[in-house]
């Protein structure tokens, strides 16, 4: 990194910070401080849900996805659409009526304070445990590949979140969340039209276009029927439905986003503007990632993209096996970029020849230094940032990765910090002064950023750091949705059996989970009908006791 790439990022950083806190530093009392006395419009309750999806995971996991596997992952979005419709449709009328902070305020309406409690913990566990994830990827990746210690980055980033969170509190998440979805689109488009630039003279994007489908990388949709295939067009349709119902529908963090509109109708167009917004967005990434690989036909690819797994194993007794196939790998590589401009029919031999040398390479790594990371797909972008791109644009696509982690971490913060106080908090201890909650609520804020901290510190990169996120909130979505469905659509089924029905749900799910029965994105259709299910088992059961002891009986 050059000067001017400092300069950059540390003066995008320091502008959203020091803005989100300039604009909103003061709260009358808790409206204006969780729900941002509702002044929000439709197109930033829009930016402001899709910033809080789209993490610094995104924009580092997303494109190394497609380079390895291709554009298929485009297909865990295509339910998306249809579940901002319905919660349009359905969730928000009931929410805005009942002028609810949180969620699972609402379901204490509808049944009673223990299912209440029970949702917003499962709540707090599962967004809390990603809270750290969205601080620690980022800070992983970058140390590994910047050379910079990660505790210090896993607390700069922490830090500078917390500070304009817990001092500008939603109003200040929506009013940093636009700049930052603006610097994410800037710089994600520069990145790919330098890459189209640098394609050798006589490729252009059609023609890139032509070897990437070759290598089978533009395969968007599978219509095959397997349930251990975690991304094909009826996983997606309906496991994404029924994760995306559940996430913004349930989900605090996205909740509060739109609880924060002027209105019923504003909170509406910028949820179906996600919806319209989101695949295409996702789509656009994944090609970034496709024109990556494609960029590296011509140029040559790291044999393994983590460089601190590569610099373990070459100090390792396996120096000189793995040396070797480096070398070979580049000769393969040189012959795959003569057959492409040649269009020689050698190509799918070659190509095959290097997908087995980058396996051998992870095989060599495993032996050689366990404890490295040999799944590489959360390095390929950014090795790709920081060895192409030129001075200035790797500080834009830094800032991209920076502020993508601090605009999900901080609506995390802040729905940890909304559901702690309203739920918990403020639900026991009654009573009390405006002030006494917003502090309360600040005072949360802190203590949910320094535990995803914590967490962030002690944490492990596990497979693909976007697919981990995913696979969390699908243990716990399913299940919360089905109570949200049970409170929306079967009125007949009361608290007790809805409670019940939950944590009979929840311990199936982790079991199948645990044991890998099923793909992740079926969590959250098995757990939402499951719940549904058990719900009037349940109520069924529970009314029947309750004739058979009646004195009347």
């Amino acid at each position: 990194m050059q000067l001017l790439d400092w300069i950059i990022l540390i003066a995008t950083l320091a502008f959203i910070v020091l803005y989100g806190v300039w604009k909103n530093n003061s709260h009358k009392n808790i409206n204006d401080y969780l729900k941002g006395g509702n002044q929000a419009r439709w197109w930033t309750v829009g930016l402001s849900v899709m910033a809080t999806q789209a993490s610094a995971i995104t924009f580092l996991s997303t494109p190394g996805q497609a380079y390895h596997d291709g554009m298929g992952f485009v297909q865990f979005y295509f339910g998306l659409p249809f579940a901002m419709l319905l919660i349009c449709l359905f969730f928000i009328p009931v929410y805005y009526r009942l002028k609810v902070y949180t969620a699972y305020e609402f379901l204490e309406n509808r049944f009673d304070l223990s299912v209440r409690t029970l949702t917003a913990i499962l709540f707090l566990v599962q967004r809390g445990l990603a809270a750290g994830i969205t601080i620690y990827a980022p800070s992983i990746i970058l140390s590994v590949v910047l050379g910079w210690d990660l505790k210090i980055l896993v607390v700069l980033v922490g830090v500078l979140v917390i500070s304009y969170t817990m001092i500008g509190g939603t109003k200040a998440v929506n009013v940093t969340q636009k700049q930052q979805m603006f610097i994410i689109f800037l710089g994600m488009f520069l990145a790919f039209g330098f890459i189209l630039n640098r394609f050798p003279e006589g490729i252009g994007f059609s023609e890139a276009l032509s070897i990437a489908g070759n290598a089978g990388k533009l395969n968007v949709i599978d219509f095959s029927i397997d349930l251990n295939n975690r991304y094909t067009f009826w996983s997606g349709l309906t496991g994404g439905l029924f994760l995306a119902l559940s996430y913004f529908g349930t989900d605090q963090s996205q909740v509060q986003r739109y609880l924060s509109g002027k209105s019923v109708k504003e909170s509406q167009v910028g949820l179906i503007m996600n919806g319209v917004l989101k695949v295409p967005m996702q789509f656009f990434i994944l090609l970034v990632g496709v024109m990556v690989f494609v960029f590296y036909q011509f140029e040559p690819a790291p044999l393994h993209f983590n460089p601190k797994a590569v610099a373990a194993v070459k100090s390792s007794t396996k120096a000189t096996e793995f040396n070797q196939l480096e070398k070979e790998n580049l000769e393969v590589q040189r012959q795959i970029k003569t057959a492409l401009l040649q269009k020689d029919e050698k190509l799918v031999v070659l190509s095959k020849q290097n997908l087995k040398q980058r396996e051998d390479a992870k095989e060599i790594i495993a032996l050689a230094a366990p404890d490295q990371e040999v799944n590489d797909k959360d390095y390929v972008f950014i090795s790709f940032i920081l060895k192409y791109l030129p001075t200035g644009l790797i500080g834009l696509l830094l800032a991209v990765i920076f502020s993508a982690a601090m605009s999900s971490t901080a609506s995390e913060l802040n729905a940890l910090a909304a559901t702690t106080t309203v739920d918990l908090y403020q639900r026991n201890r009654g009573g009390q002064s405006p002030a006494h909650y917003v502090n309360a609520s600040k005072g949360f804020t802190l203590l949910w950023g320094v535990i995803a901290i914590l967490f962030a510190s002690v944490g492990s990169l596990f497979e693909n750091l976007i697919q981990l996120v995913n696979i969390i909130g699908s243990i716990f979505y399913g299940t919360i949705l089905g109570v949200f469905l049970i409170a929306i659509f079967i009125k007949s089924i009361k608290g007790k059996a809805v409670f019940w029905a939950a944590i009979l749900s929840e311990g199936i799910i982790i079991t199948l989970f645990l044991f890998d029965v099923v793909s992740f994105l079926w969590l959250n259709v098995i757990g939402a009908i499951l719940t549904v299910i058990f719900g009037l088992i349940l109520q069924s059961l529970f009314k029947e006791h309750s004739k058979a002891s009646s004195p009347d009986a």
